[in-house]
């Protein structure tokens, strides 16, 4: 059988030699035994000395220990940071220090993380614990303090190690739901202090799900490749559903062999489980092997952030935007990361000539260390002919590109792109102004479609007559893949919308002059002696809740907001005197409209 010929030779950090002879072993355990150790002398080699997990104690307090997503989950434009442990749908549970160090930063934000503990260990690593409901006691007064003496709610602090020590086991914070989160969890993560790298806490040990169950293979696509005039040329052409044959070990649906053309590659579409949960995971390692020889692993044992968005790279974007599972590409493009590929050959490509058949074996590993395998075989074909509008612009990913369509410009900076594509700038008829939502002030714009991602944001510009009274109010909006409009912000000056965005889609340029809603969940004058805090509904229609104010009794105090319910808080001082006191919210969104509410309650 002739080895596939291998094209467009690219060569990503090389693994151990151990990786080179381990597929020379038949019996599963042995081969699973070697990919364990050849991942942690490439851990070790790499990245410095692996961290203990016997350093480190279970984050959370009265819990059952199930997860709802594994770290290195792909996601659009980020992989998953850290791990989401389940505090079984309840908000409240001890949150403890993993093991001796300090407090370094405290982060209350309405997005992200919301309120966030940053815990300096003595071992060289940061614990870091996300969506908390509230801070213990004297981290709570601190923070409050802060927050009003600068008169901000999102605030983030950086502490010495002299302010919080903490030991292992003692409390810090109660678990809950802040920030951008779906329902009450602790998102958990490791990091490298030195270099803020997030590290794989289960593959590592120091968290230790129960898992036995291996990912489930459910696609595989295959892409050829063509290059035209330097632009590669991806064209899908196959679909193969994939089917279990005996526990671990799948075929493809069709058993007959996948034909392939000269040159192309591969993408996995596959989910992972764990015990006791309904949730999807993501994979951990996922390598392809040619007649028994590996050409390709994507392996996730870390990152550090600035390369979280290069997930748009290790996914097949467009299959992975639009499923529920992970769209792994088996293969690197350009503006690929070598981070993620301890070994790669020739890019991953393959190919066969016409006449010639061979094995292919791809494996999928969760971060538990159980393993599926996919076993089918190749045969080589004349190459295809791939559709190709050759006379559209060229977008050169290594340098800057400006497109102009009509009275607007996109212009992309060096390496914003993953790969380089043609494009063909166009001006669309505006649609029809709609009775509700945004004014609708310039016709759209197509540079790039939503299938395109960028790694760097782009400069977008366009020309368009804005009635004065709604100047203040203007943003630009991008029309995402669901045909909804999605603000991009921006500024209007001199006829002129300029924007820095990393959407892609059709362009415009819209009016928000819809100010933010408030309703208080109180009535008016209400007694609440009783209660712990003062709480608000509050929305906003399109360009988003920037800024909220609470004012008691004319005095600025602490409010919390939560984007995902809906809420704005206040948690009423002990301290607040009996009686009568009056009410002040003021809200703002990202296009200046306000809102003030004024009310009282009583004490």
């Amino acid at each position: 059988m002739q080895r596939p010929f291998l094209t467009n030779d690219h060569r990503g950090p090389q693994s151990p030699d151990s990786v080179h002879r381990l597929h020379s072993s038949s019996h599963p355990l042995c081969r699973h035994l070697l990919w364990l150790v050849c991942g942690l002398l490439w851990l070790q080699n790499g990245y410095g000395q692996a961290p203990d997990p016997n350093d480190y104690l279970y984050p959370v307090e009265e819990v059952e220990g199930f997860y709802s997503a594994s770290f290195g989950e792909m996601r659009p434009n980020h992989f998953h940071a850290g791990v989401d442990i389940k505090t079984d749908g309840v908000e409240g549970k001890p949150l403890v220090a993993a093991a001796d160090g300090y407090i370094s930063r405290i982060a209350v934000s309405p997005s992200g993380y919301g309120r966030a503990l940053y815990v300096t260990l003595q071992n060289g690593t940061t614990a870091v614990y996300g969506h908390i409901a509230r801070f213990r006691d004297d981290i709570e007064q601190y923070v409050r303090h802060e927050r009003e003496r600068l008169q901000r709610n999102r605030i983030d602090l950086w502490c010495t190690a002299v302010q919080f020590p903490v030991r292992r086991g003692e409390l810090i914070a109660y678990s809950g739901n802040s920030g951008s989160s779906f329902g009450p969890h602790l998102h958990y993560e490791i990091r490298e202090t030195a270099t803020q790298r997030t590290l794989n806490t289960v593959r590592l040990g120091i968290i230790r799900p129960k898992d036995d169950i291996a990912p489930r293979l459910l696609r595989l696509h295959y892409y050829e490749t063509d290059t035209v005039r330097g632009v590669p040329i991806h064209a899908a052409r196959a679909v193969r559903d994939i089917v279990e044959t005996t526990p671990n070990l799948y075929r493809l649906a069709n058993a007959e062999p996948l034909e392939i053309g000269p040159n192309g590659h591969f993408v996995l579409e596959a989910v992972d489980r764990r015990n006791g949960v309904t949730n999807r995971f993501g994979l951990y390692r996922v390598t392809l092997l040619v007649d028994g020889d590996p050409i390709f692993e994507y392996r996730m044992d870390g990152f550090t952030f600035d390369q979280s968005r290069y997930c748009n790279a290790a996914s097949c974007y467009p299959l992975q935007v639009r499923a529920q599972n992970e769209a792994i590409r088996l293969a690197t493009i350009d503006g690929a990361c070598d981070a993620f590929y301890p070994l790669v050959v020739e890019r991953g490509h393959i190919g066969a000539r016409p006449g010639t058949t061979h094995c292919i074996r791809i494996e999928a590993e969760d971060d538990c260390g159980n393993c599926s395998a996919l076993e089918f075989t190749v045969c080589g074909r004349k190459a295809q002919s791939i559709a190709c509008d050759s006379t559209a612009q060229i977008c050169d990913r290594r340098r800057t590109t400006t497109l102009q369509a009509g009275e607007a410009s996109l212009t992309l900076p060096a390496g914003a792109l993953y790969e380089s594509i043609f494009v063909r700038p166009e001006r669309l008829d505006a649609q029809p102004i709609a009775e509700r939502g945004p004014v609708r002030l310039s016709p759209r714009y197509r540079f790039l479609s939503c299938d395109v991602p960028l790694q760097q944001a782009a400069t977008v510009r366009i020309r368009a007559y804005v009635p004065e009274a709604l100047r203040p109010h203007t943003t630009l909006a991008v029309i995402n893949r669901k045909g909804r409009l999605v603000p991009a912000g921006g500024t209007y000056s001199r006829g002129v919308l300029t924007a820095r965005t990393t959407l892609t889609g059709d362009l415009l340029v819209v009016a928000d002059t819809v100010a933010p809603t408030i309703r208080p969940l109180f009535n008016e004058g209400a007694d609440l002696s009783q209660a712990r805090t003062l709480r608000f509904r509050v929305s906003d229609d399109f360009s988003g809740i920037t800024s909220c104010n609470l004012y008691i009794d004319g005095k600025w105090v602490a409010c919390d907001r939560y984007p995902m319910q809906g809420t704005a808080v206040h948690t009423l001082s002990k301290e607040l005197a009996p009686g009568r006191h009056v009410v002040r919210l003021e809200l703002q969104d990202a296009c200046g409209n306000q809102s003030v509410w004024k009310g009282s309650f009583s004490r």
